[in-house]
């Protein structure tokens, strides 16, 4: 992943964060969040036809923030918490984790900023 971004005319896009993650085994979904200040019209075209421009409506979640690295055991122990949270304020989940990862790999552990995220029924 490179920053910054840059579109036509050579106006830049910030690095965005979150970089969602949804999925698991061979099947992922990845996600980068645009600025709320862009429209569709003016993000930049993708040039690889895997790649979407894709607008969703907004929805809620139940968030759990950590920072370290975002290794398997730290994304399921957090998982598991937020799970135990959902069940002790009896909220219904309709959506399974997504993992937010704000920073690039260079980032010193105790520095990042990383979340497992689920969105819940309204």
């Amino acid at each position: 992943m490179t920053a910054p971004v840059t579109s036509r005319r050579s106006e830049k896009v910030a690095m965005t964060a979150p970089v969602t993650q949804q999925g698991g085994g061979k099947s992922w979904t990845i996600r980068f969040v645009m600025p709320a200040s862009s429209t569709m019209e003016t993000l930049p075209k993708p040039n690889n036809s895997a790649v979407k421009l894709v607008a969703l409506p907004a929805k809620r979640f139940v968030v759990i923030r950590f920072s370290g690295l975002a290794s398997e055991h730290s994304l399921r122990a957090k998982t598991e918490a937020l799970n135990a949270y959902l069940q002790a304020h009896h909220l219904n989940a309709v959506s399974t984790p997504t993992y937010a990862f704000y920073n690039p790999p260079w980032t010193l552990p105790f520095l990042r900023r990383n979340e497992v995220m689920v969105e819940i029924a309204t």
